[in-house]
């Protein structure tokens, strides 16, 4: 069930820090945290560490730890720290525990490790997992682990599952889930969880979902930050140029590559100015040919910034 504080904290454009590796591939805290510590200053609402942007999947638990420790003292309590938690039960439990000691205020519950679960087994998973720790929970759906509207009430009655981002892009399942969560007399958060989730933002938003995910927030926060007002205020005009002009050559330009929603990502990070290193196995770095085909889409954005009326920039 939704409790503050968390719950009503997180309205804003959420930042889902990407994490910094030194030359030798290992774990660049400064970096990391000035990377946290430029979001959080561009205007980020909230810190989502160690999520699918930030290469949950390669870090070992002493290296999540820090990286989860690194945001909560950069956020100094200026915006909640949200830390990714996932594999099996067990796992997930001790990632769990190792934000909370870290100080992160809630947990982004990620898809269960290979197997796929039926809606009996997500249930009871998702949880085990709230019950863990005092630390509130937003069940990421997507992949392996995607529920029925009776499954997503279900969760809205659990202590501390404050809510659902979908990941998973179909808006009748996702209708359907916000219907019998209401229907029943209880309430969640819904995030858009899509990769490049602006390019859906209006699809999204005409359905109630207002918050979402922003990967181009980590390295274009000026594109980020006008985008999310325009959708906000509904000003149409601004949104379909940033899209047509910027959101849609990109999301075309990440399909290019297996692992481009991070990878690609982390290169225009560092087409930026801030070296946070490549990605770590098994993931691949984008092609130099991409990597220019980012550079362009970017300063395309930014041009188009340019051509917004002066209260949308």
């Amino acid at each position: 069930m939704t409790s503050a504080p968390l719950a009503a904290r997180l309205d804003g454009l959420l930042f889902f820090p990407v994490t910094a590796y030194g030359p030798d591939g290992a774990l660049d805290l400064d970096v990391f945290r000035a990377h946290v510590r430029g979001g959080i200053e561009a205007g980020a609402a909230a810190v989502f560490a160690c999520c699918g942007t930030g290469e949950f999947h390669a870090l070992t638990p002493e290296e999540f730890r820090a990286c989860v420790a690194a945001a909560v003292e950069e956020a100094a309590g200026r915006v909640p720290v949200v830390a990714g938690a996932g594999y099996g039960t067990a796992l997930a439990i001790r990632y769990a525990r190792l934000a909370e000691e870290a100080g992160a205020e809630g947990l982004l519950a990620l898809p269960p490790y290979l197997v796929v679960p039926d809606q009996e087994g997500l249930l009871r998973h998702y949880t085990a997992l709230a019950a863990a720790t005092s630390l509130d929970v937003i069940v990421y759906q997507r992949d392996n682990a995607v529920l029925t509207p009776a499954t997503a009430a279900a969760l809205a009655r659990v202590d501390r599952i404050i809510g659902i981002k979908d990941g998973q892009g179909d808006l009748d399942l996702m209708q359907r889930i916000i219907s019998a969560v209401r229907a029943e007399g209880l309430d969640l958060l819904y995030f858009n969880g899509l990769p490049t989730a602006e390019l859906t933002g209006p699809a999204y938003r005409g359905i109630g979902v207002t918050l979402y995910s922003s990967a181009v927030f980590c390295f274009a926060p000026d594109i980020a930050l006008a985008f999310h007002r325009a959708l906000r205020d509904g000003d149409d005009p601004a949104v379909h140029r940033l899209i047509d002009g910027f959101y849609r050559p990109l999301v075309e330009l990440r399909s290019q590559g297996r692992g481009y929603a991070v990878s690609l990502v982390k290169a225009a990070v560092r087409l930026g100015g801030l070296d946070v290193g490549e990605v770590r196995p098994p993931l691949s770095e984008p092609a130099p040919a991409h990597i220019e085909q980012l550079a362009g889409i970017v300063e395309r954005g930014r041009a188009l910034l340019a051509g917004l009326p002066k209260g949308a920039r």
